[in-house]
């Protein structure tokens, strides 16, 4: 795994060597994923190192009343095309039953290239993989105990005002009753639109369907922005489950930061 994702670094820097600004404009220093499902199909700007986290509760869930954990992700753009990421939930904590159980959250490592950088006249183009490594512990019913696998396909498209990312993925997930795998398709399809310089709104439909134990889930987002500066985006909202089998309601709040550029070089005259 190590290895794997060694090659792909080196892959991406001499890809941004080649290619500094293959599509004509320069990427934003940062660009959040996060409170959506679905992540947007391009990245911040090369040699950005983006730090996400916030605080997610979800409320009147089958099994369990409810769950508290704080989402942390580390995204790097290596290039335009390609973004190394690190995804961890900790801690967890849910409540089944009266009684209260935390501890460490599932690890996600992922890795998103870019095949067509959006134009005026079409949408920007990606795939992703995330592994999901089951560090949370099973005995506690925080995680499945097994290994995840996630296949994606990223598009986004700025129309008018408004930013539409769609996601569908493939997700191959280790079965917790048998041996094996049990494969399922998951999709979200959100849109975000700036309402002033600093103040903007998203909103999202997401899904997915049964996954062995898993039941199949459809999920409502609404969330309100805030961009403190280029380097700092704040965000907040509520979503809703729309089926039985899904959380009646949840809140979030969180925010993204552009902490380090490490590309950057220092001009002295």
């Amino acid at each position: 795994m190590q290895r794997f994702f060694l090659l792909i670094f080196l892959l991406g820097c001499v890809s941004n060597a080649s290619a500094q600004n293959p599509a004509g404009q320069e990427p934003d220093f940062i660009v959040p994923s996060r409170p959506t499902v679905s992540n947007p199909a391009e990245f911040q700007k090369p040699g950005v190192l983006q730090l996400e986290f916030g605080f997610n509760s979800n409320f009147n869930a089958p099994g369990a009343s409810s769950t508290y954990d704080f989402p942390l992700a580390l995204r790097f753009a290596v290039s335009r095309r390609l973004l190394l990421e690190f995804d961890g939930d900790n801690p967890l904590s849910q409540t089944s039953a009266g009684v209260r159980t935390t501890g460490v959250g599932d690890t996600q490592l992922g890795v998103q290239f870019v095949l067509k950088h959006e134009k005026e006249r079409r949408p920007g183009f990606s795939l992703a993989y995330y592994v999901k490594l089951p560090t949370a512990s099973s005995a506690k019913g925080l995680g499945s105990g097994r290994v995840d696998q996630n296949f994606i396909t990223l598009v986004s498209k700025k129309i008018g005002g408004t930013t539409v990312d769609f996601n569908a993925s493939y997700l191959l997930a280790g079965r917790t009753s048998t041996s094996g795998h049990a494969s399922s398709g998951q999709a979200a399809l959100a849109a975000s639109h700036d309402l002033t310089k600093r103040w903007g709104v998203q909103g999202e439909i997401s899904g997915s369907s049964r996954n062995d134990e898993q039941p199949a889930s459809l999920l409502l987002l609404a969330a309100v922005t805030y961009q403190v500066n280029k380097r700092v985006v704040l965000d907040s909202g509520v979503r809703a489950g729309l089926t039985h089998d899904a959380s009646r309601e949840g809140f979030f709040a969180g925010m993204t930061v552009g902490v380090a550029d490490l590309y950057h070089r220092h001009h002295h005259n």
